[in-house]
């Protein structure tokens, strides 16, 4: 009978306390500053989702948000600036 009554309280207490898992997905509260670059802070915000996933998870989010990035600068390559001068030619100093 003092068996049962000494299970009890310790139940209670294993059920009330949650178990630890250090595997298990937790928030990394890195602040993200936005850059006023639409594409770029759309990446910035997909690194959030890595505080929603175990931390084998953590390196495809990464990957994409590089590619992101990458597609972002390479697109500012690709557009077109403000024209070139032209080559005026110049008179030769006497």
């Amino acid at each position: 009978m003092s068996e049962s009554v000494s299970e009890a309280p310790a139940e209670a207490v294993a059920e009330s306390e949650p178990e630890y898992d250090p595997a298990a997905p937790a928030p990394l509260d890195v602040p993200r500053t936005p850059t006023g670059n639409a594409e770029v802070d759309a990446q910035l915000e997909r690194l959030a989702d890595t505080d929603h996933l175990a931390t084998d998870g953590h390196v495809e989010v990464y990957e994409d948000v590089h590619r992101g990035l990458r597609d972002a600068l390479t697109a500012l390559d690709a557009r077109p600036g403000p024209p070139v001068p032209g080559g005026h030619p110049t008179a030769a100093p006497r």
